[in-house]
């Protein structure tokens, strides 16, 4: 058998007990042997400033590398504002960079936004999708992901906690397998 599918999937909660970071976890749990997501930490990288790129700080070479290496990037999201939280667009922009080097260009990607809210972070992950086409990720479209009420809809080991969301995410990381291997 190929190696499975490495997906770096990048969380934009930074909050311990995020609730995106949780249904990432469960989402890998879903997965088959042929695909492995692994959750790339994010918060230790500085914001964004060309002025470093001469000599740029370690977790930023760490990201990129690790970003340039997988397979695919899920992208997981809460809402702050009607936008994406700023460590994510941070990390986006830490990936773009130097021009004409991004660890993202051309590599398949999957978003799901998550709120305790009814909209499920939909506008988050509009937005989101916005800067995914500017650094040139083939963004997959369908199913579209927006989890709302996501507080009560995982348990507290860390399960989707009732049939209806984990048939959903089993469909979900499938249409992104699928995804995956169509683009990549």
């Amino acid at each position: 058998m190929n190696n499975p599918l490495d997906v770096a999937a990048v969380v934009g909660s930074l909050r311990r007990e995020s609730y995106t970071r949780r249904l990432v976890e469960a989402l890998a749990q879903l997965t088959g042997p042929s695909m492995r997501i692994e959750i790339v930490r994010i918060a230790d990288l500085s914001l964004y400033n060309q002025d470093d790129e001469p000599t740029p700080p370690a977790p930023w070479v760490e990201f990129r590398t690790r970003i340039k290496r997988a397979d695919a990037v899920l992208f997981a999201t809460p809402e702050y504002n009607r936008s994406v939280p700023a460590c994510l667009k941070n990390a986006i922009d830490v990936g773009s960079r130097p021009y004409g080097h991004s660890a993202w260009a051309g590599k398949p990607a999957a978003v799901i936004s998550a709120s305790p809210g009814t909209l499920g972070a939909f506008g988050a992950n509009n937005h989101l999708r916005q800067s995914l086409a500017a650094v040139d990720m083939p963004t997959l479209q369908h199913p579209e992901a927006y989890i709302g009420g996501i507080d009560k809809l995982l348990t507290a080991d860390g399960q989707l906690a009732n049939p209806g969301i984990r048939s959903f995410g089993e469909k979900f990381v499938s249409a992104f397998e699928s995804w995956i291997r169509r683009t990549a």
